[in-house]
């Protein structure tokens, strides 16, 4: 069943709606501002340049307060080059490494939401995070973020018990509205279930995507996750995750398959700091790999990006996480700190495909402006995954 996209054009058009906006004994609602400059360099074996992106994304919107449960929105985003010595997707400079930030000006969300005492919706062009985003996401570290016209239903039949459906009738990617592969056509539908229980958060989920002009890419996948924590005593505590899923070929796409992913992870927190032990596999069969189209794939597989398609052969990643946040005395702000290594291999752990070290530093210089260094070297193991080093420099003003 197809949503009409008319439905989602009558949500942003009433955002519009000035009585929607303000009523009689409502405050005003409050404006959204959100900037970030970002310098980004990547020198990566096989090109003759390294890429140097200076970029400022600015997000500009504004949220109504709540009236009778119900809020409109309505938000633009411009990304703009201040230098453009790499390869955006779409300006043809194919000489330097890619910087998935082209530039572009769009309208970003638009949307009519309603909230409930056991129900709520959310309808237009929204942004969209399931559990750790590592199957439905807004790559949030690009700067032009992943949106979706959708309708999202949500249903809470008991306190500790989500329901969730949404429909997705369009995907607004990253590569942004001049890009050929820049908004997917969508008939997708998502469904999950979320428990708060003893053992910890469980979601079980069906994820169904169809998308006309990008078959290859839908799949119906099934699965189910579990994340908690145990406390040990003197502020310490045991973390930890395990996720199996299945995915098939599904809509438009021509292949056949059916491919697993396994996700296991061991931690131990105390205060800020932690340090967890993990293992993802995405399968693959030879001519198709696990895939996830829709996730934050940045936050997965290591900052470099070397996977964000997975080989038909399928990856496999063994990987060791750390992190703290120092509070420093003489302003009293917190420094975070964040090292990962990894180690890949194909889904069978028979080929190596490389190691790779990710580190990070952020700090809040005031209460609305932080700067954040990031750094990620890849080392493959074979020309089919070059080496690479990406650094990234980042002040983000929110207001």
């Amino acid at each position: 069943m197809r949503i009409p996209t008319s439905l989602l054009s009558l949500a942003a058009a009433v955002v519009a709606v000035p009585s929607l906006a303000v009523a009689a004994d409502t405050p005003p609602g409050h404006v959204i501002l959100d900037a970030r400059l970002r310098y980004e360099t990547v020198d990566q074996d096989g090109f003759a340049k390294d890429a140097q992106a200076l970029t400022l994304r600015t997000r500009l919107g504004y949220e109504t307060s709540s009236w009778r449960g119900f809020k409109a929105l309505v938000e633009g985003e411009n990304v703009t080059a201040l230098d453009d010595g790499y390869n955006s997707t779409i300006n043809r400079k194919t000489a330097y490494p890619t910087v998935a930030d082209p530039e572009a000006t769009e309208l970003n969300r638009a949307q009519v939401s309603w909230t409930g005492t056991q129900a709520s919706t959310v309808v237009g062009r929204q942004r969209i995070v399931l559990n750790n985003a590592r199957f439905v996401g807004n790559v949030g570290f690009r700067q032009n973020e992943q949106t979706f016209d959708a309708v999202r239903l949500e249903a809470r039949p008991a306190k500790d018990v989500t329901f969730t459906y949404i429909y997705v009738d369009k995907v607004h990617r990253v590569f942004g509205p001049d890009s050929g592969q820049g908004a997917w056509n969508s008939d997708s539908h998502i469904i999950q279930l979320d428990a708060a229980t003893r053992l910890g958060q469980v979601s079980a989920y069906g994820y169904l995507l169809d998308f006309a002009n990008a078959p290859g890419q839908s799949s119906a996948t099934y699965g189910v996750r579990l994340s908690g924590a145990r406390k040990l005593g003197g502020g310490r505590a045991v973390t930890y995750e395990a996720e199996y899923a299945r995915q098939s070929d599904y809509g438009h796409n021509p292949a056949r398959f059916d491919l697993d992913y396994i996700a296991l992870g061991l931690g131990l927190k105390q205060g800020p700091g932690f340090a967890t032990l993990g293992l993802e596999r995405l399968d693959g069969d030879g001519r198709q790999g696990f895939q996830t189209p829709l996730a934050t794939l940045h936050a997965y597989q290591g900052w470099a990006d070397v996977f964000l398609t997975t080989p038909k052969a399928g990856v496999r990643d063994l990987n060791l996480r750390a992190g703290t946040a120092l509070k420093l005395a003489s302003t009293g702000k917190p420094l975070k700190l964040q090292l990962a290594v990894h180690d890949f291999a194909d889904a069978g752990g028979g080929q190596a495909y490389g190691r790779e070290l990710d580190a990070l530093v952020s700090y809040p210089l005031t209460k609305r402006l932080s700067a954040e260094l990031k750094a990620a070297r890849f080392d493959g193991s074979s020309p089919a995954f070059a080496d690479r080093t990406k650094v990234w420099a980042t002040l983000e003003f929110k207001l």
